[in-house]
């Protein structure tokens, strides 16, 4: 299996490096794109020096301003099925997602899954740093969507994650609007209406150690209205997805 690595940066020259050394040593037959948002930091340059210097396995994408991980992310995702890999695996630049697990997931679309996502709320699932309000927040949401989409999923907001890329290639990428969590609850959730298979990898998510977060209180609001929009539409509106046929 041909596997590419999509990697969003945004201001991460602090973590670039490590997370490209690392990548490297966990999956060395993988290629890396990683897709700049204009990071003001030189986050993009120190990427393009590094696989220069290395093998030459990192692509850059580069984005003139900020524009939002989902739309990273299907940026990512149009260049790997247009280019031919076999599976599109999504994970942070910050180390909160370990590199040592990607073997597992790429491994789990190997032996038959459509998509594969690290999961932090299956056994042997660990978040050892944060604080047990966070930790409810999200099992919270996490609940609520699983239960309002019947979306057999415990970690639908994870953004560790690998993808079929002939499953992925039928869904219609323009049509995912939603960001941060809810880009994540949203693209599960077409796999599982297209009758994708989705297995959970247990992962142990560790805190960031360098930089600032992305997330916002905005973006977790955001996921909450569009789960429930969704769950409107498909269980009472009743409108069919659309899926890509070419």
């Amino acid at each position: 299996m041909k596997p590419l690595i999509v990697l969003p940066t945004y201001n991460e020259a602090e973590n670039i490096v490590e997370v490209l050394e690392r990548i490297a040593e966990a999956v060395p037959a993988a290629d890396v794109l990683v897709v700049d948002d204009g990071s003001p930091d030189g986050t993009a340059d120190i990427a393009e020096r590094w696989g220069a210097q290395n093998g030459g396995q990192v692509t850059l994408l580069r984005r003139g301003a900020k524009a939002g991980l989902g739309s990273a992310y299907r940026a990512g995702f149009a260049y790997g099925i247009a280019h031919g890999y076999d599976s599109l695996i999504e994970m942070d630049s910050d180390l909160q997602h370990d590199p040592a697990a990607l073997p597992s997931l790429i491994s789990a679309v190997e032996a038959g899954a459509d998509l594969a996502i690290g999961s932090r709320y299956v056994p042997g699932g660990h978040i050892p740093d944060w604080p047990k309000h966070r930790e409810w927040l999200s099992r919270g949401g996490n609940r609520y969507a699983s239960v309002v989409l019947r979306l057999q999923v415990r970690d639908a907001t994870a953004g560790f994650r690998c993808y079929l890329a002939s499953t992925l290639s039928r869904i219609d990428l323009e049509r995912i609007t939603a960001d941060g969590y809810g880009f994540q609850i949203e693209m599960a959730y077409n796999v599982a209406r297209l009758g994708g298979r989705i297995v959970e990898v247990p992962i142990t998510f560790n805190d960031r150690e360098r930089g600032t977060s992305k997330m916002s209180s905005r973006i977790v609001i955001e996921a909450l209205l569009l789960v429930t929009w969704w769950a409107i539409r498909d269980r009472i509106l009743r409108r069919p997805m659309r899926a890509r046929l070419d």
